[in-house]
């Protein structure tokens, strides 16, 4: 917190890796048994509030499972794919805003449930008009499976999102088809199949969503594995963009407005005056000699890219970083 007031910490214990999937959590992904963050007042240590993750997998290492902003609090729980936002109160509570992952709205639960009581009320009428001995099959064919049925919240607004954009590349019909089939339909599968990796918010209604493999989840080299990154509108529940993790059309707006990506707070006055790419020409130089220098352009793009989203912590204003008063190497300086 900006006023150094609270602190923010989090214990776990050990991980289970070979955890079975239960309760819709996703298969490869460790288990934890208790994940608590703790909110601390400096003053005197007291603790005074506290969240529990039981049975769940938060990636503490290196805060990659954990984004702050100003109040703003976002866990992602990776092994239920749900993001947590949560907000910390001046009175010293952590407070509950919104969970994204299963479902995006906070009605979308009740109008799912109202829908599968109508479905089984609908089955029961359609059962007292069929002959006795078809009764049996037909309930266990009639019965909805809410569990199995639906893609999450935030899965069904990816899938929509990349299949309008590709809809919107074609005015003829029958281009649209060829291209459904060839960009949307031959990879559903795999989109399908995207787990939610990290996040990062870029504003108080914005949020920098990372998705990958199961595998590159878990891993500790995840660049070595491919990823996507997408803007998701937490007012609007919509999909705003999305983006392979080597796209040259990221690439560009991460060099022209990087700092855009190394969201600070807004009450933050010295953290405007961290030097990057995007604000001082001298890094800007920097950066265009090693992108240049490369053997590979599309591994480059890869690799500057795969630090998105950003950790909250991962910047420190200080004016020996000022690359307008001195130049160091990132290779070489283990403090940078």
């Amino acid at each position: 917190m900006e006023s150094n007031q609270f602190g923010l910490f989090a214990t776990s214990t050990a991980q289970i890796h070979d955890a079975p999937a239960v309760g819709g959590a996703v298969q490869g992904v460790p288990s934890i048994e208790k994940i608590t963050f703790h909110l601390l007042r400096m003053e005197d240590g007291e603790i005074l509030d506290k969240k529990v993750f039981s049975n769940d997998f938060v990636n503490l290492t290196h805060n990659m499972g954990v984004f702050l902003y100003d109040d703003l609090l976002a866990i992602v729980s990776l092994r239920y794919q749900t993001i947590h936002i949560l907000q910390i109160r001046d009175s010293g509570n952590l407070v509950d805003v919104r969970a994204i992952g299963e479902f995006c709205r906070e009605d979308d639960e009740l109008f799912l449930n109202s829908n599968a009581q109508g479905m089984s009320l609908s089955d029961k009428n359609k059962q007292h008009q069929v002959p006795e001995n078809n009764v049996e099959n037909h309930m266990h064919q009639g019965q909805p499976n809410m569990g199995n049925s639906f893609l999450s919240g935030i899965k069904q607004r990816l899938l929509s999102f990349i299949f309008q954009g590709i809809w919107n590349e074609e005015t003829d019909d029958t281009l649209r088809i060829q291209r459904l089939r060839n960009k949307f339909y031959f990879h559903f599968q795999d989109y399908v199949d995207l787990i939610i990796w990290k996040v990062q918010f870029l504003d108080r209604h914005h949020l920098l969503i990372k998705f990958g493999s199961v595998d590159g989840g878990v891993s500790r080299n995840a660049d070595h594995h491919p990823a996507f990154v997408a803007v998701y509108n937490m007012a609007t529940t919509e999909i705003v963009s999305f983006y392979q993790n080597s796209a040259d059309e990221l690439y560009m707006l991460f060099e022209q407005f990087g700092d855009h990506f190394h969201v600070t707070s807004r009450n933050s006055m010295y953290m405007n005056f961290v030097s990057s790419h995007s604000n001082n020409i001298h890094a800007l130089e920097q950066l265009r000699s090693i992108k240049d220098k490369a053997s590979n352009s599309s591994q480059f793009v890869k690799k500057m890219l795969a630090s998105l989203p950003f950790s909250c912590q991962s910047q420190s204003p200080s004016p020996y970083f000022d690359q307008s008063l001195f130049r160091f190497d990132d290779k070489v300086c283990s403090t940078c």
